[in-house]
Parts: structure tokens; sequence; C-alpha cells
């Protein structure tokens, strides 16, 4: 009765017997339908456009000649990679005039499983930020490294019935699709009808015929236009990307052509809250397209309505009747300089700063609300042993770092020998990378070497790396890598540099070891000092070295990682034996 009754004063509204809730006048409506701009009274009532034409309402708003757009959708996001809980990433995002994200809970799916899915859901609820969950296919990502829980179809099949769970997130276990492995295929069937994300880092143009075969519709890892055009002419929507460490938006958009364009879509994948608050998230991605010479009324099509047509979000993306009054008001269409955020046709934010009646308190505290399974990590206790790497020769595989990038390369070196063991070198830029396990206190340690952080001294450290969330540490000294080891295991998380001995700054977080329960304002002080602090060791500052150190962990990316079992090739999809670079250490090349 409800719904009907919503539905017979819209509309009564519409045609104009009864006042609209707002009407906003004197506004340039971009219409992404058509790609053009026009002009009319925008009316709502209970938080849905009604009409647009000339309309009176209880209120109104001058848009004094502004710009009128739908609000931006982020197409695919971790929420737990901004190290913010749900409620403090929505206050970032409103800010900069995203009212929608589809996120991938894999993150905390890994560490704690279904507690970690029951724990977004939750904490999702109420917002004034519609946050839809793509389910995570790959818990774990592979079987080569240790993981904190495992999900399967059956584990999965009861959420596909709630309301904000739209299908199944990024398909990264390539050979399991290509396989046709049982397991992945329950998966896949299971999601049949709805959305299947994919995940085709790596991937030629003849094998991505199996991933459209299995139903699998995006795409956000290609990195060159020409992986952007293979995907676009198999009937991908193609997810063009642009986070803290991996920006591709410059490679792409010359992809990107009028016939084409209302395909593709943004996404940030991960991005960091120093930059989500400083930059922006999807508006950044807008700017900057419109600055490189996108149309910008296109470029806020990829942003809104393509996003909501390639997530069937039926009634979003769009200034229309009978869609959600989630607006922004822009004062350049260019710049996208946001005046005003609507959500459901109330305001929420005005010149970047957030309406905090939009976001009452919690009943009970979001602090309070985490699940108990993922409150502490089980680290076995790290022995300067523990992190010795013995070597068969002097010529190793290393992991090539790749500034703001994701994927590595995988070079050979002649590294420093002492003892029969590797001996890290800041003059080499050649470091020890450690993965230590934390979900089950095994006592496994993955070792490897590392070029491209630069440090002059130092460790830093972190519980944030993809997709297991083992801890990580990469440094220049044995003694200051196991100093933050112990510092991450004492405070449940985080992260840590280290320098002579000291921690200098530190993060926790103890939502699973990815997420703090403070403000969005404190953890951006707190890396505001953590950046400080690995100044203070040399670290450079044109790419994220934390962030950086997360992805090195993640084995379905090229080239070489390194898991909790040892160094892996992503080409040869499994780990390098010992005597030629393997699991014990990168041995003699």
């Amino acid at each position: 009765m409800e719904q009907t009754n919503r539905l017979k004063r819209l509309i009564e509204v519409a045609a104009k017997r009864e006042p609209a809730d707002l009407v906003i006048k004197n506004g340039k409506i971009v219409n992404v339908f058509t790609g053009t701009v026009t002009e009319g009274d925008v009316a709502i009532a209970d938080g849905r456009i009604a009409g647009i034409g000339a309309y009176a309402g209880k209120e109104t708003v001058d848009a004094g000649g502004r710009h009128i757009a739908p609000g931006f959708i982020d197409g695919h996001v971790h929420i737990e990679s901004s190290m913010l809980t749900p409620r403090e990433f929505a206050k970032v995002l409103l800010r900069h005039g995203v009212t929608a994200a589809v996120t991938d809970p894999h993150e905390i799916a890994n560490v704690a499983g279904t507690d970690g899915l029951d724990y977004m859901l939750r904490s999702a609820e109420g917002l004034p930020l519609d946050i839809f969950v793509l389910l995570p296919s790959c818990v774990p990502a592979t079987p080569f490294e240790t993981n904190g829980a495992r999900l399967e179809a059956e584990q999965l099949a009861p959420y596909y019935g709630h309301p904000k769970v739209l299908g199944l997130a990024e398909v990264m276990n390539f050979p399991a699709v290509a396989g046709a492995e049982p397991g992945m295929l329950g998966k896949l069937a299971g999601a049949e009808g709805r959305h299947i994300d994919g995940h085709a880092a790596g991937i030629g143009r003849e094998s991505l015929n199996v991933y459209a075969a299995s139903g699998i519709l995006t795409d956000h890892e290609c990195v060159t236009a020409d992986e952007a055009r293979d995907r676009l002419e198999l009937g991908f929507y193609l997810m063009i990307r642009e986070g803290t460490v991996a920006k591709n938006l410059a490679a792409l958009l010359p992809a990107v052509t009028p016939r084409n364009a209302r395909r593709c879509l943004f996404v940030t994948d991960d991005k960091l809250p120093g930059d989500l608050i400083e930059e922006g998230s999807v508006d950044h991605i807008v700017r900057l397209a419109i600055r490189s010479g996108l149309d910008p009324v296109t470029a806020i099509q990829m942003a809104t309505i393509n996003a909501a047509e390639c997530f069937g979000l039926r009634g979003r993306g769009a200034v229309a009747p009978g869609y959600a009054a989630d607006l922004l008001l822009l004062d350049d269409l260019e710049e996208v300089r946001i005046r005003a955020v609507y959500k459901d046709g109330v305001q929420v934010a005005e010149r970047d700063v957030l309406r905090e009646e939009a976001f009452p308190l919690p009943d009970a505290g979001e602090s309070g609300d985490r699940p108990s399974s993922v409150a502490a990590l089980r680290v076995k206790p790290v022995a300067p042993k523990d992190l010795e790497l013995p070597l068969n020769g002097a010529r190793c595989n290393v992991i090539g770092i790749v500034p703001n990038q994701i994927v590595t390369r995988r070079l050979l070196e002649t590294v420093d020998v002492r003892d029969g063991r590797f001996a890290p070198s800041v003059a080499k830029d050649l470091l020890k990378l450690a993965v230590v396990e934390r979900h089950h206190a095994t006592g496994n340690i993955g070792l490897a070497i590392v070029k491209g952080f630069k440090l002059r001294k130092g460790a830093l450290a972190s519980t944030v790396s993809h997709d297991s969330h083992n801890l990580v540490v990469v440094g220049a000294s044995d003694e200051d890598m196991l100093a933050a080891i112990a510092h991450l295991a004492a405070c449940g998380g985080g992260l840590a540099v280290v320098a002579d001995g000291r921690v200098t700054a530190s993060l926790p977080l103890p939502v699973a070891g990815l997420m703090s329960d403070r403000p969005h304002d404190e953890v951006y002080a707190g890396l505001r000092a953590i950046k400080r602090a690995l100044a203070d060791i040399g670290a450079p500052d044109d790419f994220d070295p934390f962030l950086t150190l997360s992805f090195l962990t993640l084995p379905v990316i090229p080239s070489l990682k390194l898991t909790d079992r040892g160094l892996f090739d992503f080409e040869a999809f499994g780990h390098i034996a010992a005597e030629a670079g393997g699991a014990e250490g990168p041995g003699a090349g």
C-alpha cells in the first residue's frame, strides 16, 4: 500500500495536480540520453523526479543558470581499500558528488568470510549513499596462498535475496573459468541472470571469448587502448580505472569514440582516503577526462547512466521523470566544480561541506559493530632466523615494481650475498620483502627480493595486502622488519613505518586489519603522519609506497608476486621452485 501511495503521489505531482516537495529552477539539465543540455524545472516528490518542465513546489531552489547533472556512480570499488568504514566512506564520496557505488567486499571476505559480508551489508544500511554489493567470486583468490575463509556457491546463494546485492564480483581466477572447474561453474551458474564482473589482467583477445561466453560483462584490468578495443568489440562494458596506484585513464581514453562511449564507465577500484579527500572520486576522473579532450556531456554519461545501465540500476543515473533525485549542481561543467549534492531530493553537501544532519549517529556506534572473528590478528611470533633468505647464487629473480601500476616486472639481478644469505642493499635499491601469514598462525613466511622502493633505511609493513591480506613488510634491515611485524601483531593490524628499530608512524586498522574505526579526518591525519615518516626513510613521493606494497602479494596480476608460500609467477600461474627463485627464496637465476 505504501508503494502504491508513493506512486500515486508521483503521478499527481507529474500531472501538476499536487505541488512538488522541491523544484529546482533556472538550471541547465545535462541530458544523458540525448547527449545535450536542455532547460526546465526539475520537480521532486518523495525523493524521485516527477517531471521536467514548468512546476510549482513547496520549496524552490534557484539554480542560477548552473548545470544540473545526475549524481555520479562508481562502478567498481573496494571500500576496504579506503581504510574507512562504509559510513565514513560515504561521507567522503558524497562531498564529491558520488551518490552510488558498486562495491566488491572481497577484502574483508578473505579475512572473515560471511561475517565480513554481513558486516559490510549491515554497515551500509541507512546511509545517504547507495552502496550496492557484488558477491566475492574468488575467496580465496587462488589456491597458492593462505587466507582467512573460503566462500563457495552454497555460501553465496542466500545473499542473492538481499536488495543491495547485484551479482557476482570480479572473477579473478581465469584458469578456473577456462578449465570449467566445478567450483567456479557453480558460482557462475548461481549468478545467472545477474551481473558478473570480470578481471581479465593479461588475458589475450582469444581467451576473452571464454570470459564472455561464461556471462562476464565487464573488465577493469586492461591497460592499453588495443586491449580496451578488444573488450568493447566482444561485447564487454569497458571500465576505465583511475585510482591511487592503477592509473589507466590516459592509456585507455583514445579507445573511446562517439560510437562506443555508451559502453564505457569510470571506476576507482582502490583509492586511499587522502586521494579521495584531496582529488575526489569519480568526479576527479570526469575532470581528467574532460581535460584530455573528452566531451563533457559524454564524460558525465560515462559516470552516470552508463554505469547504471551496466549494473541494471533502473531509475538511477539520469535527470528524468521517475528517476531518483540524485543530483548535482555544477558551477562549471568542464571543471566539474560541484556547488551542491542532492540525494533522494535532499541536499547532503554544499561547496565540499557535508551536512552532518544527513548522518545521524548510529544507535550503537559503528566501532562496536564489527565481527568478532576479525578483531585480532593470529600471527605466530617471528624470529630473526625466519627472515633469513638463503641463496644458491648471486643472480636472482627480483620483483620490479612499476610506479603507479599494480603489475610488476620480472627482473634478473645480481644481489649482495653475506654468509650464503641475501643482504639488502639501499645502494642497489634491492630490499627484502616478506609475507607473514596472519589468519591461522601457521608460521608461513614467503620471502623475496624487490626493487623500486628506493628506501635509504628502515621498513614499512601493512596488513592490507591483496587479496588474502596477510602481513606484508619490506625493509632495508631484518631488525626494522621484525620491529614492524611485532608492532602490527600487537595493535591488531594496520600500517607502520620503522626506522632504526623504532616505530616512527603507525595507523591502526582494527576492523579486520583493513579499516579504521575512526572518523575519516582522523584517518587522513594518520596517513599524513605516515607520509612524513616515509619521507624520512627516503621513500619516493611519485607513487604511494603502501598501496604499491599492498599489491605485491596479489598473484592474479602479472608478473612476479609474493604470497606466504613463496614467489609466484603469474605467467606460469604457480610458484617458482626454490632453486630457481622460489618458495623458500629467490635462489640462483
